[in-house]
């Protein structure tokens, strides 16, 4: 398992960035800034919440506690993100960030213990724990899209087409791939 743990997780963080990429694209600019009432967020902050999150998380990962001195979470939540240019230009970099700290790591690297707010996780844990935080707040950005977009496309199986899905799949051999394997590559083409 240890072999290929640390491309399995980075294939999956890549998937939901691509969740998150495929929403910006399926909806109006303008919706990137709806916001349901004043107690719900729009897709926007959550992209500004995520940013600063994962900066705060990924910078000098091994070597300073995860929460920084420098982040402003409180503002994080502050709809005051201008543009789609401007969402998206943290959107990248919160993401590099993640990507390239995750790319330097080895595997003896996956038992060290790192800190986030003083609290001790191995660095396996401390993945695990932002792998479910990142994949919870781009489901809510998926969802928001959802009710924001007239036209929705399906960044799965869309409704009504799981059989047809199904009997594609069970067609071909059984192989050993992982599952973001054929939508990351189907997105590259």
């Amino acid at each position: 398992m240890e072999s290929n743990i640390l491309s399995s997780v980075i294939k999956q963080f890549e998937y939901y960035k691509l969740l998150g990429d495929k929403t910006f694209s399926n909806i109006p600019d303008d919706m990137l800034f709806w916001q349901y009432n004043n107690e719900s967020n729009s897709i926007a902050v959550i992209v500004k919440h995520l940013w600063g999150n994962m900066l705060s998380r990924w910078t000098d990962f091994l070597t300073t506690d995860g929460e920084k001195s420098w982040r402003k979470r409180d503002e994080e939540f502050e709809n005051d993100i201008a543009s789609k240019k401007e969402m998206l230009d943290k959107w990248n970099e919160g993401w590099e960030c993640l990507f390239k700290a995750l790319s330097s790591l080895k595997l003896e690297d996956l038992d060290k213990i790192i800190y986030i707010r003083s609290q001790g996780h191995t660095v396996t844990e401390a993945i695990f724990r932002q792998l479910a935080h990142y994949s919870y707040h781009v489901g809510q950005i998926v969802y928001i899209g959802k009710m924001a977009s007239e036209n929705w496309v399906s960044l799965s199986i869309p409704k009504g087409k799981s059989d047809a899905f199904n009997a594609e799949k069970f067609v071909k051999p059984s192989h050993n791939e992982h599952f973001t394997d054929e939508f990351l590559k189907n997105d590259k083409k």
